[in-house]
This record gives C-alpha cells, structure tokens and sequence, in this order.
C-alpha cells in the first residue's frame, strides 16, 4: 500500500478491495457537491476546447464580490496547496518559522527552496495553542512564517489579540505572514476570525483560502489568495504554469459563491456533529481536542487504523506530523450516520482482545 503523505486514499482502498470506503481521513463536506456547481461543471464542458482564462476574470470578481476586497488583489490556484508553492517560489525565503503540528506542505514547499525552517512547537499540556511567546520567535532574518487557523490537525484558534501582535511584529521584521484559512469556514463565526479586514493596512499579510472543503469540491482543486502586495501576487502568478485552474474549476467556484444556503447547512450540521463526536470519543476512553473545525484531533493507545479499514472506514493517523506520534488520530465530523457507524466500529476495536 502507497505510504502518502495525507489523508483521503480512497484509490488505494478501492484497489485493495473493490468497493468504496468510509472515508473520515479526508475533511470535506459531508453533504457532497451542491447541485448549482454540478450543473455550472456540467455547462463548463460545452467550452472544453478552449484554453482557460489564465488570469480567472470572472472568478476573481465573483470571489472579491463575496470578500469585499479588489479584484487584483486576489489570485486563484491549484487548490490551496499550489498557492503555498507559489508563494514560496516568489519570496525564496532563507529562513522560515512554521509552527508544529501544522499542514505537511509548508515545510515540503519550503524545501524546495532550500530554506532554513525552524519549529515552534505546540505542546499537548497548552492544548495545542500559540502562546505569547511566538512574537520572541519571528526574530529579524525571518522572512516567512505559516500559521494554520484554524490549525490542522489540532482544530484549535489563536485568540485574534494575539493574531493582531504577529501580525504587526511580521512588519516590524519585514516577515511575510502566510495565514491559511481554508478551514475558517467552519468556526462559529467566521467573520470574527479571519484577518481579511487587515490586507489593506498590512501589505505583509497573504491569506489562502479554499473551495475544496466547505464545498467538497476536492477533485476540482479549486483556491485562492488574497494580498494588497499586488508585485507579489504577480510574481506568484509567474512561479508556475500560467493555465492553473481549468475552466471547470473556475466555472465551479463562481457557482459555489452562490450556493449560500448550501454553506449554512454545512456549518450548521458540523455545529451539531463536533460535539457529538467529540463526546463518542471521550466515552470510548479517547483524548480529545477541544478543536473548532470539521475535524476532531484524538489519542487513543489502541492501533486504529487497520482494524478501521478492515471495516470500511479510513482514519488519518497523525503519526507523521512534527510534535505528534502514532497514538494521534485525526477524524473527519460529518453527518450523524456516518458518525455513528465510525463510533460502532471503533467501540468494536477497543472491546478486542490485544493478541
């Protein structure tokens, strides 16, 4: 079996065993793509002989509408992973602070770029949260730092106050903060969260957003960014192939801009499901993290994930993230059957007898 770096090998499972799986290791939306990005796809097909727009016009204007920022200060890639690529091979940073656990790629992209990275570890005892001495960290000859917030895995926020002080300290060193965002869709209240309102007065800021998880569109690969440094962007946009996002995906992220009721459903559902599935776990002996995205960060003892997928069911062993180790599980909230079936077997699991 392909040892890959993330979740949601649902290819690997069917080729192992013919049929599809459960799957709970990839954090996408649980009620499938909306019917309107469907339908936009489906249309998209009629202009398959055409080259896409390189420069994704009406998509751009279509997200800066539903953003409320300038056209040109957005850029659409690949998915968000393309985007961090971009942003790396345009700043080729010498030194670079990522925090741990955190998203795979920023160090993989870092690397590219033989870039010094450094760590800043967050510790189970904290909770898996920023603390104050971050700031001390983002020392000058610093030139890029990545903060995940919501965090992946953790699921866990920093307090905006402190989000405020980063941001002023990056300036200070003349630091670029890359902020992803691409799972801000799911807090409580997203608007309170995310750092959009500052891309005016902190040219430093670069914030990557996503289609692919509120709207499971992941097969369309479909992101983007928002920056008020336009040279940046433009030097982004030149770091890789000019033809990034196929006219279906750009056809599909108009669309899902529109599918509002869609987006509130999906928040609302995981709103109820979280602590549902937080509280299953706890019951089964398991510790949670108190996380606030689609997804749950656990640690159970017990070996998970092959006895799961003998079931049906892929989990996310956490085992490859910096700061974390092969007792971690990281668990996709979706809707209260799929739940209920990830809770049965995995109580089944832990009433097994060890060999």
């Amino acid at each position: 079996m392909e040892n890959l770096t993330h979740g949601g090998n649902w290819a690997g499972y069917e080729e192992q065993y013919g049929k599809a799986p459960l799957d709970f290791s990839s954090n996408v939306s649980p009620l499938g793509l909306p019917a309107g990005v469907r339908q936009a796809v489906i249309h998209s097909l009629q202009d398959a002989e055409r080259y896409p727009d390189p420069l994704c016009r009406r998509l751009r204007r279509a997200i800066a509408g539903a953003e409320g920022t300038d056209p040109l200060w957005c850029l659409c890639g690949c998915g968000s992973a393309d985007l961090i690529y971009r942003a790396v091979l345009a700043k080729r940073p010498r030194r670079a602070l990522v925090t741990a656990p955190a998203f795979a790629e920023y160090e993989a992209a870092l690397a590219l770029v033989s870039c010094r990275t450094e760590r800043y570890i967050l510790r189970k005892e904290e909770g898996f949260l920023l603390r104050e001495d971050f700031l001390e960290a983002i020392a000058p000859g610093v030139d890029l730092v990545f903060l995940c917030e919501p965090n992946n895995p953790t699921g866990r926020t920093t307090s905006r106050e402190l989000l405020l002080e980063i941001l002023t300290r990056c300036r200070e060193t003349g630091t670029l903060l890359v902020v992803d965002e691409c799972f801000g869709s799911f807090l409580d209240d997203p608007g309170q969260h995310t750092l959009r309102g500052q891309l005016e007065e902190f040219p430093n800021l670069l914030i990557l957003r996503a289609f692919t998880k509120l709207y499971a569109m992941a097969g369309l690969r479909l992101g983007y960014c928002l920056c008020s440094d336009t040279a940046l962007l433009d030097a982004m946009g030149a770091a890789g192939q000019p033809w990034a996002v196929s006219g279906p995906a750009q056809a599909a992220g108009v669309a899902a801009l529109a599918e509002t009721e869609y987006a509130q459903a999906v928040r609302t559902l995981t709103a109820r499901e979280r602590p549902w599935l937080a509280g299953e776990l706890a019951r089964l002996g398991c510790e949670v993290i108190p996380g606030e995205a689609n997804y749950l960060l656990f640690a159970q003892e017990k070996p998970l994930l092959e006895p799961l997928r003998r079931r049906g069911i892929l989990l996310r062993g956490c085992g490859n993230y910096h700061g974390l180790g092969d007792t971690w599980y990281r668990a996709a909230v979706r809707d209260r059957e799929d739940n209920r079936r990830f809770i049965t077997a995995l109580e089944a699991i832990l009433k097994e007898e060890t060999p």
